[in-house]
């Protein structure tokens, strides 16, 4: 069994580990455990009462955090002409068609994300194999197939982020880093949380928020107790 080291061990010696926190405690107790030499990011696991297995269970979408989640995101789009033209003005990284996909069947991907008006799909499904493990295939139920360019560029490099449960029915997704401080951090985790009660699928029975967990790169897991959640998105 892997030994953790010792900052660790002192750190999860500030948690009581038979309670569970509300988010503001949570939030302020992960930067406290924070110990890393570089900006660790902060991240949210949220295991919910739903079977993926059944396409009725599937959680999946899209969130814009307000404070973004503290990376310069790297966007690709894939589009021609006009399309191209708005692409770079909204602030894409790089826009094009046939010699992007050259590239990207040759090794290249120094990008984050991708976006795709809906005429190039025919040829970008052809990087399915590609850029679909990686998460980066563009999809239109996610926003990235789409004719306003300008839109899904901005909001992507504003801080949209894409979630999908997992087949243990557990969501992660980051919420920035620990430079942001305690109330951007909360004001994110509120918008995250928000859109994953509103995704709630008519088909899931019983308890919906089985388990919340908040932690940093390297710090410890600390426990929310579901019970607040309401109460933090209606103060």
């Amino acid at each position: 069994m892997k030994r953790r080291g010792k900052q660790y061990r002192d750190n999860s010696e500030k948690i009581d580990r038979l309670k569970k926190y509300d988010f503001g405690e949570a939030v302020k107790l992960a930067l406290d455990c924070a110990y890393g030499k570089f900006d660790e990011t902060v991240d949210l696991a949220v295991r919910l009462g739903v079977d993926p297995r059944h396409a009725d269970q599937m959680v999946r979408g899209t969130v814009v955090l307000p404070n973004g989640v503290g990376k310069d995101v790297r966007v690709v789009v894939f589009a021609k002409g006009e399309k191209e033209k708005e692409a770079l003005e909204a602030g894409a990284d790089y826009a094009g068609s046939d010699e992007i996909l050259e590239k990207i069947q040759k090794g290249w991907l120094e990008f984050d994300k991708a976006i795709a008006t809906p005429d190039m799909m025919s040829s970008v499904g052809k990087l399915g194999r590609i850029l679909g493990p990686r998460g980066m295939m563009p999809n239109a139920k996610l926003g990235t197939v789409t004719f306003d360019i300008a839109k899904a560029v901005k909001e992507i490099k504003a801080g949209k982020i894409d979630f999908k449960v997992e087949k243990a029915g557990v969501l992660h997704a980051p919420m920035g880093k620990v430079s942001f401080g305690r109330e951007k951090l909360l004001e994110n985790i509120a918008a995250f949380m928000d859109t994953v009660m509103r995704l709630k699928p008519p088909a899931s029975k019983g308890t919906y928020l089985r388990s919340i967990g908040v932690s940093t790169s390297m710090g410890p897991g600390i426990k929310v107790d579901p019970v607040y959640v309401k109460d933090f998105l209606n103060p």
